[in-house]
């Protein structure tokens, strides 16, 4: 059994990456076809076969280089996550469930992964006994070490950036590869230490080298044991073990070494010293050996060096002793054994140089736009996009709202055209007007009116039947006063109660109606003049008849007609600044539809070099230069806001001299009343249809109540009444049974009329209508209905029921 330890294959499994490939492509390029790169999709399935690792042969070394190298190259052309999901097997543990993660720069670094492990695996297949066995062992160790450190500095990184740290693979992490790496490294240094044992190097030279191995193998150890998340876990039990227990091993090698030197240096002392040192090692390393599990060569090896130290020291001490005499100094004040490193972490070129491994082969996906460079120019679109709405479009747009409110504010045109326009009627009055008189807006409202009335009188009359219910049962429950029963009054309190406050709500809803009615009489008259057609609406509001059309000012001008005119030239040259421009944001979107900036990405992308992943931040200044030119839209905004704000200033100074020419301008102010008073008819008149419809609702709603109401109220009055019948029944049972109870007279059947006598029926304690004790046998049985439920909300009338 070896005494070095090789590192597994990471295993995988097959992928759907023909669809994955071909659904990415079909999505991110619309003008190119998957079909198109039907060769390097089945190339990079033929390549991953052979790529991934399992086999432990020199061959598939140049396999896994190549695929690692068209990997580095579609990288350049495909981001890393094109919803491919990767799966990989714990290199320590094939059997778990493997970690699969939607990222190619995962499937990059298990490849590399692998490949250290084929070299670490052949480095272990090697015959170490001979000198070219180890040569080679020494060569694929520190190409192993190479891998793995090109993995934790290109890959892993890049990896760690694009995945949760919870899902990072523990096996790619930087402190799992670099103890990993630094293994590699103390066995290629303990293959360089044995081949200076087998020829036979001076003791110095051995115990400097014994000194690098402990030194690599403590900080392969120390790379786990600081590791942050932990990864001890990882790795297989006896791990640990092995990697302490070689470096007590060389640590004592390299004192046992140190010793030889001493002695052939006649350093007597010095030589004890150091076999004390290293015996303590040795048998650290020994009993760590036999406790953790470690190979049966190691512990061999280690043991076999525990005994010749042994016996050096026994032997050592005895000549120093009886012989030599000389002072056995402290282990501290032993002069440190120097570290020789005669290995390195070699980066294979196919590696380094990720063109070296393809050759002369096709890449795959050559002509396949980066995906750095389609992302680019994503980028631009999304960025020109914002740059016009956020510095063209919405600027005008609230130019726009800013000259909107300003003449809202001020009033404007609607204060020029009551002028200007003195036959005619504003528009939207007219709308109105015609919206009412289609309607037939008076009729409506006295329908309505008419329905509400009789929808109030058919609620009141529910409520009075629910009452006249409960006032006959009120008289019936009369003759029974002389019982024990509780009198209607007390019994059904919560109904003339909710009677009451049905009435309520029914007394302030015909207040409503009232006043509904009250607003229709104050208003009519306003309302019927809007059902009037065009002519007479018109004629009813009086005229301004003033004429503001444009030429030179003439004698007897007065000064509204003056300011007017000038208002009228000011607010045509607003709506010429917001025509052009709209024209100005018309013509920057027809420039962002019609560009195409592919072209300038491409040519940009094709001068980058070809193997290098193209981030889209390279095309920053190409970017930048295609969306300066519209830079000259955002500087006709800026003037033209100056110029609005000018214009709406000159508005404003206007607008004053003409309100303060309008304030004695007596047919001005009616005119503007009488629009005024029929826009308010038009808002009365809806907001007396909307009350009636509110009345309408409600009482239709509130009838739906009243009826449940009323059914209440004959469920109880039957209820009463069956109670009145059951205890009628109940006191005729009671007299019979009295007179049943009486004895037979004495005397012979057979009596002259005038003699016939009765026996007088026992007295009772308590008088015969009254009713016997609960628990008496007397008592029937009977069953009665339910009581009625409550009803919600009550209204009553005054009557005699309410005593």
């Amino acid at each position: 059994m070896p005494n070095q330890i090789s590192v597994p294959f990471k295993r995988t499994y097959e992928i759907e990456l023909r669809q994955a490939v071909r659904e990415y492509i079909l999505k991110k390029y619309s003008d190119r076809h998957p079909d198109a790169f039907r060769w390097d999709i089945g190339r990079w399935e033929a390549l991953r076969k052979d790529g991934v690792g399992g086999v432990v042969h020199v061959d598939k070394v140049k396999s896994s280089l190549t695929y690692h190298a068209q990997l580095v190259f579609i990288l350049t052309k495909l981001p890393a996550d094109i919803v491919l999901e990767i799966p990989y097997a714990p290199a320590f543990n094939p059997s778990a469930l493997p970690i699969t993660l939607p990222s190619l720069l995962y499937e990059r670094g298990a490849v590399l992964f692998n490949l250290a492990a084929l070299y670490s695996q052949l480095a272990a297949s090697e015959d170490r006994s001979t000198a070219r066995g180890l040569k080679q062992a020494i060569s694929y160790q520190q190409n192993a070490a190479g891998a793995l450190k090109y993995l934790s500095s290109a890959v892993t990184p890049q990896l760690g950036a694009s995945v949760d740290p919870d899902d990072m693979p523990l096996e790619l992490t930087v402190s799992f590869t670099s103890s990993l790496e630094y293994l590699m490294l103390a066995q290629a240094q303990e293959c360089v230490w044995q081949r200076a044992v087998m020829d036979s190097y001076k003791n110095g030279l051995i115990a400097k080298l014994a000194s690098k191995v402990a030194s690599l193998y403590a900080t392969s150890l120390s790379e786990i044991k600081a590791a942050i998340p932990p990864i001890r876990h990882v790795f297989p039990s006896y791990w640990m073990a092995h990697l302490e227990t070689k470096q007590h091993h060389f640590e004592a090698a390299a004192q046992y070494r140190k010793s030889l030197d001493d002695l052939e240096a006649n350093k007597y002392g010095h030589e004890v010293s150091r076999l004390t040192q290293a015996q303590l090692l040795a048998k650290r390393g020994y009993d760590l050996a036999r406790r953790g599990g470690v190979a049966q060569a190691v512990l061999e090896d280690i043991k076999s060096l525990l005994d010749n130290v042994q016996k050096s020291l026994a032997r050592a001490e005895r000549d120093n002793d009886l012989i030599y005499h000389q002072e056995v100094p402290p282990a501290s004040a032993l002069p440190a054994i120097q570290e020789v490193s005669m290995v390195k972490s070699i980066i294979d070129p196919g590696l380094a140089d990720p063109k070296t491994a393809i050759g002369n082969d096709a890449v795959i996906f050559g002509d396949l736009l980066g995906w750095g460079a389609k992302t680019a120019i994503d980028i631009y679109v999304d960025r020109r996009q914002n740059w016009l709405k956020e510095e063209v479009f919405d600027w005008a747009q609230q130019l726009d709202t800013a000259a909107q409110r300003t003449l809202e504010t001020l009033n404007l045109p609607a204060a020029l055209e009551a002028l200007e326009r003195p036959i005619g009627l504003p528009p939207s009055l007219l709308k109105k007007a015609e919206e009412v008189r289609l309607d037939s807006g008076p009729d409506r409202i006295e329908t309505s009116i008419s329905n509400v009335q009789k929808l109030a009188q058919y609620n009141v009359e529910i409520l009075n039947e629910a009452l006249d219910i409960l006032d006959q049962e009120a008289e019936e429950d009369e003759t029974f006063r002389n019982t024990g029963r509780l009198p209607s009054h007390e019994a059904n309190v919560e109904l003339t109660g909710k009677a009451e406050r049905y009435r309520r709500i029914l007394e302030q809803a015909s207040q409503s109606d009232e006043h509904v009615r009250q607003k229709w009489d104050e208003w009519e008259a306003n309302i019927t003049e809007l059902t009037w057609d065009a002519t007479q609406l018109e004629a009813s509001v009086p005229s301004s008849a003033v004429s503001f059309a444009g030429g030179a000012p003439r004698a007897g001008v007065s000064p509204t007609q003056m300011h007017a005119r000038a208002l009228r030239v000011l607010l045509e040259s607003l709506d010429d600044a917001g025509r052009a421009r709209a024209e100005l944001v018309r013509r920057a979107a027809r420039l962002a539809e019609s560009e195409n900036i592919a072209p300038r990405i491409s040519k940009a992308a094709a001068a980058i070099e070809r193997w290098v992943e193209v981030q889209p931040s390279m095309f920053e200044d190409v970017l930048e230069g295609e969306l300066a030119k519209y830079h000259k839209f955002r500087g006709e905004i800026e003037e033209d806001e100056r110029r609005q704000q000018t214009l709406l200033d000159t508005i404003k100074e206007r607008n004053k001299l003409f309100l303060q020419s309008r304030r004695d301008d007596l047919t001005v102010k009616e005119r503007e009343h009488a629009l005024q008073s029929l826009d308010l008819a038009y808002h009365k008149y809806k907001e007396i249809i909307r009350n009636l419809d509110e009345g309408l609702k409600f009482y239709n709603d509130f009838s739906a109540l009243l009826s449940q109401f009323r059914d209440a109220c004959k469920d109880w009055a039957n209820m009463r009444r069956q109670e009145a019948q059951a205890l009628t029944r109940s006191m005729e049972s009671l007299s019979l049974q009295a007179r049943s109870a009486s004895p037979s007279p004495q005397h012979s059947p057979v009596h002259q009329a005038g003699d016939v006598k009765f026996s007088e029926p026992p007295r009772s304690s308590r008088p015969i209508v009254d009713l016997p004790p609960p628990d008496s046998d007397e008592w029937e049985t009977m069953e009665l209905p339910p009581a009625p439920s409550p009803v919600k909300g009550s209204l009553s009338r005054p009557s005699k029921r309410m005593r």
